[in-house]
């Protein structure tokens, strides 16, 4: 019997749990190690923030649906990895520490004969000066801050209808923060919440971005296919901001939130600042911290993990300039060179390179997003690992037969724009691939024929189709393995 760990039950760590299971049977054990006791659809959570949907309808309970697979359920966060094991045991394990109420703080070893670390991102808030929840803006980076968002957004609210006029600054909190996307939503459904109440002459809605240009979202732009014409999403992003009436800043390096003020840097080395009344800024993202060890006892965690703490896999992270990287570079297996047992899926392993050019202010400060790897990324990968593990198992081979590059996958993102049976709005757009590739496809950097957007009430009724299809996927309801990641 083999036994296969799996750090984190995120998109990408319970998609890979999943898959693992339905291929590996009773012959093998599955085990799934994460703090959270939670599975939170981390999409829905933009309407959490502004009060369309609840807590409970964004999560479920994790322990209920793996009992029903069978798969080991640890309520617990990974310490350390021991890829070699030590003095005792020549068998691979990883430390961890338990946090439900019930054996909070109890350590234990856990055995592996794979290890899958999917462990996502640490919300970098302290990266920021005064940035978070806790201090002085709100997040919707999880369903617990989505929901104290919606009772600060509340407040504003409540203001403005007795005649406050309020400021709204929406976007990253970070120079180097990613997850555009999300931020993006957010400022549209809170534009279209204030709007559907009447009160956007009471609001001043504002974007403050790391991007250089406008819908960059981390993967350098792109161009799509709308309307029978070729469109920067540059463009697409500025006329939806446009037609909300929202302001925007680019090449903006938040480093300091204070109580009503967010201090930025730009590119050209300007200080400057924007105040607001609610603020949602998207941290930066970090690995989580996990540590590891040879059997001696030796610290290796630089040798398998990059300087950002994400694990490093089969990618080419030889320094370049931003010319010289190429498609290739960016890994397709997600097996750590080190150790042939170890995969990393989804967040948790380091991208070789940025997709957007690295910009740097005229003070030194680098200034630009970081590669995004969330939502449909994180399942394709989390699937392709549970593939490539299951069949080496039962076949006794060391091959890989599923392959998933980030620079030969395309995305689909359903961006909500507001939430409404008949006067919501999505922007649906797809790129493929994900990273450009420039030498194949030299005019664009895409494929135009997959590259596509469009913008409407359309758009919010397949996002909101989705959330509930990808709970039914998630809890391993009937034929669930057939809903596309």
């Amino acid at each position: 019997m083999a036994k296969v760990v799996v750090l984190g039950a995120g998109v990408s760590g319970h998609t890979c749990a999943s898959f693992l299971k339905k291929k590996l049977g009773k012959q093998h054990e599955v085990v799934v190690v994460s703090p959270n006791s939670y599975y939170q659809w981390i999409p829905s959570n933009i309407w959490v923030g502004v009060g369309q949907m609840t807590i409970d309808d964004v999560r479920f309970k994790l322990k209920k649906v793996y009992d029903r697979w069978g798969i080991d359920f640890k309520q617990a966060k990974a310490l350390s990895i021991h890829p070699e094991g030590d003095a005792s045991t020549s068998k691979g394990y990883v430390t961890i520490e338990y946090t439900d109420e019930e054996y909070a703080g109890y350590t234990e070893t856990v055995d592996y004969d794979y290890l899958v670390n999917a462990t996502g991102p640490k919300l970098n808030f302290e990266a920021t000066e005064g940035l978070g929840p806790d201090k002085n803006s709100m997040s919707v980076c999880t369903y617990s801050h989505a929901a104290h968002a919606w009772e600060e957004l509340q407040k504003s609210i409540e203001k403005m209808k007795s005649g406050q006029k309020q400021r709204f600054l929406i976007g990253t909190g970070h120079a180097m923060a990613t997850c555009q996307g999300a931020a993006f939503e957010y400022i549209l459904n809170i534009a279209h919440e204030i709007a559907s109440l009447g009160l956007s002459h009471m609001a001043e809605i504002t974007w403050i971005s790391n991007e250089y240009e406008l819908g960059d979202f981390g993967m350098g732009g792109a161009f799509i296919k709308r309307g029978g014409y070729i469109t920067p999403t540059k463009i697409f992003t500025e006329s939806l901001l446009a037609e909300y009436g929202i302001k925007w800043i680019r090449r903006a390096g938040v480093f300091k939130v204070e109580p009503g003020v967010a201090h930025y840097e730009t590119l050209d080395g300007e200080m400057l600042t924007q105040e607001f009344d609610f603020s949602m800024l998207i941290p930066s993202f970090s690995g989580v911290g996990l540590t590891a060890f040879d059997k001696s006892g030796n610290d290796i965690t630089d040798k398998m993990f990059l300087p950002n703490k994400f694990m490093k896999v089969d990618a080419d992270y030889k320094a370049k300039s931003f010319d010289e990287w190429s498609a290739g570079d960016w890994p397709t297996i997600y097996q750590t060179p080190m150790y042939s047992n170890i995969y990393a899926a989804g967040i948790a392993f380091a991208p070789p390179h940025p997709i957007s050019k690295p910009m740097t202010s005229a003070n030194g400060r680098q200034i630009f997003p970081t590669p995004p790897r969330t939502g449909m990324p994180s399942g394709v990968i989390g699937k392709i690992v549970a593939l490539n593990i299951s069949e080496q198992i039962k076949g006794g081979h060391k091959e890989h037969h599923h392959r998933a590059s980030m620079a030969r996958m395309g995305a689909a993102c359903i961006v909500s724009g507001g939430f409404g049976s008949f006067d919501g709005l999505g922007a649906s757009m797809t790129v493929f691939p994900i990273v450009p590739d420039w030498e194949k496809y030299p005019e664009w950097g895409r494929d135009m024929t997959y590259s596509v957007g469009e913008a409407g009430l359309a758009g919010h009724w397949l996002k909101f189709i989705l959330h509930y299809l990808f709970f039914h996927k998630a809890k391993g309801y009937p034929f669930w393995w057939l809903i596309p990641e």
